[in-house]
């Protein structure tokens, strides 16, 4: 982001400090790789928590959440409805603010010269990318997560009568659905910022990382559903393929989620519209292939 704080803390700060009270010697024994990885993970929680751009983000994001779900009257009917009213905002806004917390992160350390320090140490391209990946993300998180748990808080307090589909299947319409909704968005959120952390590895430019985040915002939320469609409607993905294929695409992914394992088992049937093993491989594969492609990039 434009307005993070472009300050070296950490381990610059480790590698040059020395007891006041003991002569420096030739040979020091350099921190080793877990301390250096925390560190970067100490990094970049204090990077997030000093940018106003992260907090601007995360106050629309909660307000958008709580405002659909008062207004689309989920949070009255129950926690299924209330996670069907969500489904929709949360596949668009994921996307944006997860890019927003990524497209910049390895870039910034880039433009700072912090990756150059970083390479002094017994710590991997990897590492590195592992350290600003998990920063980022307990950050990312903590935005996304505790809007949706003050909804079920709202939820269990402002509850009435249940909608009848609903009403007919005793206990189905439980908070352990709506738990099950958070930990499904969360990954998927995860999926996209490890995309983004790809994307900022991938430029050498600010204005380049936002023209290439837009792109990877195009793609994740039209290009590969399109694509699906077109091979669907052409006959190159056949009726038995299909629910299978949605794992290529991680917004399809997580919608087929969703729904297969929330609203179908809140209604007690309905036709199968996702493989749960293909679309949660799928949302870890984006991640993991993300994250290699990011630590592949810094190593050119």
């Amino acid at each position: 982001m434009s307005d993070e704080n472009p300050t070296r803390d950490g381990v610059e700060a480790q590698a040059q400090a020395q007891p006041h009270n003991q002569p420096q010697t030739a040979t020091t024994t350099p921190p080793g790789a877990k301390h250096v990885l925390k560190t970067i993970i100490g990094r970049e929680l204090r990077t997030i928590a000093r940018t106003r751009t992260f907090y601007v983000l995360a106050l629309a994001l909660a307000a958008v959440v709580l405002g659909v779900a008062w207004t689309g009257g989920g949070i009255r009917a129950g926690f299924v409805p209330t996670a069907v009213d969500l489904l929709t905002p949360l596949e668009l806004l994921v996307p944006v603010v997860a890019v927003a917390f990524g497209y910049r992160a390895v870039l910034a350390d880039e433009q700072r010269g912090e990756l150059d320090v970083l390479e002094t140490y017994p710590v991997s391209n990897r590492s590195i990318v592992l350290g600003v990946y998990v920063g980022r993300v307990i950050g990312l998180l903590v935005a996304i997560v505790v809007p949706l748990v003050l909804v079920a808080i709202a939820v269990v307090v402002a509850e009435e009568d249940r909608i009848l589909i609903y009403a007919s299947h005793a206990g189905v319409d439980s908070p352990l659905l709506f738990a099950r909704f958070v930990v499904l968005t969360a990954l998927f959120a995860m999926a996209v910022l490890a995309v983004a952390i790809a994307v900022s590895a991938a430029v050498s430019a600010t204005r380049s990382a936002l023209a290439l985040a837009v792109v990877a915002l195009v793609v994740l939320l039209v290009g590969l559903d399109l694509l699906l469609v077109y091979g669907f409607t052409s006959g190159l993905i056949g009726d038995g393929a299909l629910v299978h294929s949605l794992a290529l695409s991680p917004l399809s992914a997580f919608r087929g989620l969703v729904f297969d394992t929330v609203v179908v088992v809140a209604a007690g049937t309905g036709p199968a519209v996702a493989s749960p093993l293909a679309s949660v491989l799928g949302l870890v594969g984006w991640t993991v292939g993300s994250l290699a492609l990011a630590s592949w990039l810094l190593n050119r």
